[in-house]
């Protein structure tokens, strides 16, 4: 397999890593802010599964952890695989959030583009609920 092309998609927020990492690693909180699980998650004893078009979608988070990785691989009613890294980091006083989108196998550059604005959505919707969660307290 070649290499895929990449983005990597990042937003700086006004919070603490910490508190960052707290809301976005918990897979029930994902869904008020990545808007391709809006219809909610439900955790199982094969891990946490969305419900999609065309059935059912299975979502496996890397474990909590100390360096801020938020990585999960969703894999999709076919089978296919999508591995997804997701990183919290350390900025000043505040956080950098990335997401690194891969090009898959047939995808259009104009699906890749939709795709990564897609993400700039989601993270900028993050963003928007934990700087006004830190302006609350």
């Amino acid at each position: 397999m070649a290499l895929m092309d990449a983005k990597i998609i990042h937003i700086g927020i006004d919070r603490p890593t910490d508190a960052v990492y707290a809301f976005a690693s918990r897979p029930e909180n994902m869904p008020l802010w990545a808007s391709g699980l809006a219809s909610g998650l439900r955790q199982t004893e094969d891990g946490w599964i969305a419900e999609g078009a065309l059935g059912d979608i299975r979502i496996h988070f890397a474990p909590d952890n100390s360096f801020g990785i938020i990585d999960h691989t969703v894999v999709l009613p076919s089978g296919e695989a999508v591995f997804n890294a997701l990183r919290v980091v350390p900025n000043g006083s505040g956080t950098e959030v990335m997401f690194t989108l891969l090009r898959q196998d047939g995808m259009s550059a104009e699906q890749f583009d939709a795709d990564a604005a897609w993400v700039v959505k989601d993270l900028t919707t993050l963003k928007t609920i934990l700087e006004r969660e830190g302006q609350s307290k």
